[in-house]
């Protein structure tokens, strides 16, 4: 036998003793520092618990040594739970954190097959964040024996999940066609029964509290209700024991009694005990006024109203993206001491100049990168705009750097990607650098560095014939100006003092723009200022040269 062999030999019979002596699951821990056939790491349950006692560490020698929780969390992040049947040496493939504040991310599709051997850098799955689609590369060499996440079952995964198995040897890919990944009993309900004591009587029964768990009806086999379950329950007149609990150990719990509830899932009457008759007592000199008494009628029995509805529908999930959009606005709206400000502009002067630039210069700009230039430049005049709260320390921070984010509307959502430095560059700058964010963002291939952070948002609607609209501001940023389309009014011209005629009134092009802002950092004035300066600027483009 050779000596590589008999390496490997020694390493399973240790695997083995050790999944005998812990009559668990077992974890191997691959020390994520050391060689190809290195250090490998057994520890009992969970591999997340990093408080539990020190591990036993297994040489490719043989020897073994003690190391503590603390040092293995530094040194190893794959993890391979052992079953029942013994799996030759593999990885767990841990799900991994692709942004700063990635907390979850659905496997949108694996770019590697089962028994497809991979090197470092090679490109694993694809994994939708809650802004973007990016690509897992791989940090080792490795072969792919087995994928435990895909499809319905890879959407929401948190970090450090597993999401497949790695081996380093091809001839190991077969052993794992029907590997599962096993999860702890740590929410298995206690034995019914306790130990007996030395001389083989069974200890006195304990008190019974009456916050424990209990079931009304008494019935065998019934169901276990939480304290708040059987007082809803009971307030209601309802046997909730015949409901199927979410509660830890099949327990029921109070949301279990009003899903029912909610639903119309038939649940029978509480069945009263009848009580004893108290004991005979002297007459009262006079008799108690008889009480109606009212019974209770079960929820069950109500009959309920007639709901006509009209064609059919069909639950769509939200994504990722939506989630954290929802969930930001919503603690926006409600945080965020929102006030508006709007003001009419023309553009008759920025057509002109679009026309001037695509006739003489062959240079096409849109009106909302004149936009975007034109806010820049009202953030210098009015830097005390360009800042942000921080709730922690209840502070403003006046921003250096004036970093417009633009709302791009994608397939999945809106999202915001940032032009860096939007003051220093020019239209046509401007103009190739919203033009690439913006296809890129459609396509879901923007840098988390690409959308995370910016001072001010520009939302612009007028492609889409929307007037004028109210924006939702977008933390930390303390405000987000709305614009709406160029329409064409009649405008008066101001009346010349003086004058035997007066000038005929105008056709002019008018948009109306609306910011948005947080009043802990933005006051009122500050805002007209704001406004007042956009206004200069976009009613006369030069000073865009400025």
């Amino acid at each position: 036998m050779s000596a590589a062999v008999s390496v490997r030999h020694q390493h399973r019979q240790m695997c083995s003793q050790i999944a005998v002596l812990t009559r668990n699951s077992t974890i191997l821990n691959r020390n994520a520092s050391s060689s190809r056939r290195g250090f490998w790491m057994a520890s009992s349950s969970n591999m997340y618990n990093w408080s539990s006692p020190p591990t036993l560490i297994v040489s490719s020698q043989g020897s073994t040594t003690f190391d503590s929780p603390a040092a293995l969390q530094h040194r190893s992040f794959h993890s391979t739970p052992m079953s029942t049947k013994e799996y030759p040496m593999h990885t767990l493939l841990p799900f991994p954190a692709l942004s700063p504040t990635m907390e979850s991310g659905t496997i949108a599709k694996w770019e590697i097959q089962e028994g497809d051997s991979f090197s470092a850098g090679s490109v694993l799955c694809s994994i939708e964040t809650d802004k973007a689609t990016m690509d897992f590369e791989s940090q080792d060499d490795g072969i792919l024996a087995k994928i435990l996440k895909e499809g319905p079952n890879a959407v929401d995964l948190p970090i450090g999940s597993p999401i497949a198995v790695i081996v380093e040897d091809a001839e190991d890919v077969a052993a794992f066609a029907d590997f599962v990944l096993e999860e702890g009993n740590a929410d298995a309900p206690a034995a019914a029964t306790s130990p007996t004591n030395g001389g083989g009587a069974s200890p006195e029964p304990k008190a019974t509290s009456s916050l424990a768990p209990t079931t009304i009806g008494g019935e065998s086999g019934s169901s276990i209700l939480l304290p708040s379950a059987r007082f809803l329950a009971e307030s209601k007149g309802l046997d909730a024991t015949g409901l199927t609990g979410s509660g830890k150990g099949g327990r029921v719990t109070k949301g279990d009694v009003l899903l029912a509830i909610q639903n119309g899932t038939p649940m029978p009457a509480l069945k009263v005990s009848a009580k004893p008759a108290p004991a005979a007592v002297a007459a009262p000199p006079s008799p108690a006024p008889e009480r109606s008494v009212l019974s209770k009628t079960p929820l069950t029995d109500l009959p309920l109203p007639e709901v006509e509805t009209f064609g059919t529908f069909e639950d769509v999930a939200n994504n990722n993206m939506r989630k954290v959009i929802s969930r930001r606005l919503t603690e926006s709206k409600r945080e965020v001491p929102h006030y508006y400000t709007s003001m009419e502009v023309e553009l008759d002067n920025v057509l002109k100049l679009r026309k001037q630039l695509a006739a003489n210069h062959d240079v096409k700009v849109s009106v909302n990168d004149v936009i975007i230039r034109c806010v820049s430049l009202a953030l210098r005049d009015v830097p005390e705009v360009n800042g942000t709260y921080d709730p922690k320390t209840d502070s403003v921070k006046l921003q250096d750097s004036i970093d417009v984010s633009v709302a791009v509307a994608t397939p999945g959502g809106l999202i915001t990607p940032i032009v860096p430095h939007t003051d220093k560059l020019g239209l046509s700058e401007i103009t190739e650098k919203v033009r690439d964010l913006a296809g890129r963002a459609r396509e879901g291939k923007l840098s988390p560095e690409e959308y995370q952070g910016g001072t001010f948002c520009v939302s612009n609607l007028g492609m889409f014939g929307i007037d004028e609209f109210s924006a939702v501001i977008n933390p930390p940023q303390a405000a987000i100006m709305a614009v709406g389309g160029g329409t064409r009014r009649i405008v008066a011209t101001p009346y010349i003092d003086g004058a035997v005629e007066q000038p005929k009134p105008s056709i002019k092009t008018i948009m109306t723009a609306r910011l948005s802002a947080d009043r802990r950092v933005i006051d009122e004035a500050t805002a007209a200022l704001f406004m007042s300066a956009f206004k200069r600027y976009i009613s006369k483009p030069e000073l865009l040269l400025l």
